[in-house]
């Protein structure tokens, strides 16, 4: 009688992905090792091959795992939408213009 597989156990295999965050902490532990066996210690424990640690020193060196690239890509994402509402804005203005509706200003706000 076969047994059963547990139904946490896929029949393929996941690759797994680890965060730029992660992979700066694990360098930096690595690269601080200085226990004989250390880096030994450190692959066993995360579970990685000394060939993961050369191509992540590869990412890191050439600037791919910065702290910076997910800031960019939010600038350049905010950037967007910014463009997006100023010309949402600019036709809000347009059409307030050609139907002779006046705009509120800051100065002109209704406080009294």
């Amino acid at each position: 009688m076969p047994i059963p597989a547990a139904a946490e156990m896929s029949d393929q295999p996941r690759r797994r992905t680890f965060t730029a965050q992660t992979k700066l902490r694990v360098l930096a532990e690595i690269d601080g090792a200085t226990d004989v066996g250390g880096i030994g210690a450190i692959l066993r424990r995360e579970g990685l091959y000394s060939s993961s640690l050369t191509d992540w020193r590869r990412q890191r060196d050439s600037g791919a795992l910065g702290a910076l690239t997910p800031a960019k890509r939010e600038n350049a994402r905010l950037g967007r939408r910014l463009e997006h509402a100023e010309a949402i804005i600019a036709i809000q203005k347009k059409v307030a213009a050609l139907l002779g509706i006046p705009l509120a200003t800051p100065d002109s706000d209704d406080r009294s």
